[in-house]
């Protein structure tokens, strides 16, 4: 739509809607991009994503944007964020100025996409071809669940490097589901509502709610997590304005449904399993999420234990922590060590057989189904 043919009332709807401007702008290399810009112009980062393989992210200085991205096109297109662009005209949303210069309205806070949930088997072995790349705050991803099935989620092995102190910020993530396992060593974090900084230690896990805003702060040398969330691609987004930790302390806080949960593995207690010849520890992940995701830690009560399985669950994943066990499937049969990890399609008869004495599993379903327990 031309300049000229704007009506007083969209002009006043986009006027008061605005937030800021943002400049679209090319790169191929995301993070020498953006160094250049933080430390050279004085810019901030504002949002990045994805989290695992960033292709896109926002940096800011005194009112003005840039949108740097990997898939950005260079154009004669400006882009201008406001508070809710389905409440203005639908005519207005883009605009094109005497000049030829297109002006398109964007949401300043751009709301979580689900894509349809598409579940297929998907077996990752850490091997000599496990492919690790660089994703945000220079941490190494591992990517369990390369499909993502269909995009509805996201099964990260993150490694980070260097000892000491981690270069983050004060951050939070537009989820549906998110949660961090420790794998190795120990990871100091800090989280809105929570009280003081705390470790994370192998085997101890968080329930990350939607939009908690958090920290990572230091770690170990060689440190690693499991992250599994929901979508797989999500943004994430820096709260300038916020200092952790902070002066409030709400463990019953509501954050868009869902409680913070810290699940330490050291006061663990353990309870039979729903299948014979185990027992489980669950992290009330369950509970905390109203029932939307479950999250449990299985070993075996002595060598050699079978179970014969089968969940009708939008999504099932294992990853091997410990031992080792073989995973059968009608006439296929796959050997899983630690670091392995499998996800099972719903409504799939599977069976766990040769589990060795010392094998442990994390298990994360979507939704919580209680009665895997």
């Amino acid at each position: 739509m031309s300049s000229s043919s704007i009506n007083r009332a969209s002009t006043d709807a986009i006027i008061e809607g605005v937030r800021g401007i943002v400049m679209p702008m090319h790169c191929t290399d995301l993070p020498t991009t953006m160094q250049f810009f933080i430390a050279c112009l004085g810019f901030r980062l504002d949002a990045i994503f994805p989290a695992d393989a960033p292709r896109t992210a926002m940096l800011s200085r005194d009112g003005f944007t840039l949108r740097l991205g990997l898939d950005v096109v260079n154009g004669n297109t400006l882009q201008v964020l406001c508070d809710d662009p389905a409440q203005i005209p639908g005519e207005t949303r883009e605009i094109i100025a005497p000049n030829g210069v297109t002006v398109r309205l964007v949401n300043a806070s751009p709301p979580m996409v689900l894509p349809p949930t598409r579940q297929q088997l998907v077996l990752s072995r850490m091997d000599g071809d496990a492919h690790w790349s660089v994703g945000r705050a220079g941490m190494r991803y591992r990517d369990l669940l390369p499909e993502r099935h269909g995009g509805a989620f996201i099964a990260s092995h993150i490694r980070i490097l260097q000892g000491g102190p981690v270069p983050d910020y004060v951050h939070f993530h537009k989820i549906r589901f998110q949660t961090i396992f420790c794998r190795k060593g120990w990871v100091r974090l800090v989280y809105e509502g929570q009280g003081e900084p705390f470790l994370l230690e192998a085997g101890d896990c968080v329930l990350q709610p939607p939009e908690i805003r958090h920290r990572v702060l230091e770690s170990s040398a060689g440190a690693e997590v499991i992250e599994l969330g929901s979508p797989a691609e999500h943004i994430t987004m820096a709260d300038h304005a916020m200092t952790l930790p902070s002066t409030v302390y709400d463990p019953e806080h509501d954050f868009n449904g869902q409680r913070f949960v810290r699940h330490v593995a050291k006061q663990a207690t353990w309870t039979p399993w729903k299948s014979p010849g185990f027992v489980v520890t669950d992290t009330g992940i369950g509970a905390a999420t109203q029932g939307l995701a479950g999250v449990r830690v299985v070993r075996p009560q002595g060598e050699g234990q079978e179970a014969s399985r089968m969940h009708d669950t939008e999504f099932c994943f294992f990853f091997v922590l410990a031992g080792s066990l073989e995973v059968v499937q009608g006439n296929q049969t796959w050997h899983l060590r630690a670091d392995d990890s499998i996800a099972i399609p719903g409504m799939s008869t599977y069976a766990f057989r040769r589990c060795s004495a010392d094998l442990e599993l994390l298990e994360v379903t979507l939704p919580a189904d209680f009665s895997l327990v």
